[in-house]
């Protein structure tokens, strides 16, 4: 199937896409899921991909993976117990990163699947247009509508996110 050349690439970035994954979903075991199946798929067109741009491939088998997902089926949330504590880093307010953690699930589940999509591609993921573009197959003007309607139901539906735009600007002075 693969080759060591995968397993590297699949533990350097297994992080990364683990939280992509995450915010597509804002479950943790529906990600794994998720990144599972388009690990997989990504795993057996290895060998005829470029080694130069698994990032991209990745990407748009995630992408596809996540809205075609939903199409086939809604699943039912629900709490999942684990063992594991969160790390905790130096000089963190645990329930401050809690709040913000929250507000933003929150904020993106009521999106619709691609305007989600759009905007961890272009907000999270930090890609441009066109790159967002090619990532979920679109053109780039539809990433562009997508994104200002994202936008537009968040200010409606989620106004508390200003207080993290709020933040992140205070962060950055």
């Amino acid at each position: 199937m693969a080759d060591a050349g995968f397993d590297e690439y699949v533990q350097a970035r297994l992080g990364q896409w683990s939280r992509v994954a995450y915010l597509l979903t804002g479950d943790h075991h529906a990600a794994e899921d998720l990144l599972q199946n388009a690990l997989f798929k990504l795993a057996l067109a290895w060998r005829r991909i470029s080694i130069d741009a698994p990032d991209a491939y990745l990407r748009r088998i995630l992408y596809h993976e996540h809205v075609s997902r939903w199409r086939r089926s809604h699943h039912l949330r629900s709490e999942h117990v684990t063992d594991r504590v969160p790390e905790r880093v130096a000089g963190t307010d645990l329930a401050a990163d809690a709040v913000r953690r929250i507000l933003l699930r929150q904020a993106l589940e009521k999106l619709t699947r691609k305007q989600r999509a759009v905007i961890v591609l272009r907000f999270f993921e930090d890609l441009s247009e066109p790159e967002a573009a090619e990532a979920l197959g679109v053109s780039v003007g539809t990433v562009k509508s997508q994104t200002s309607r994202a936008l537009a139901r968040l200010r409606e539906v989620a106004p508390e996110l200003h207080v993290l735009v709020k933040e992140t600007r205070e962060v950055r002075a």
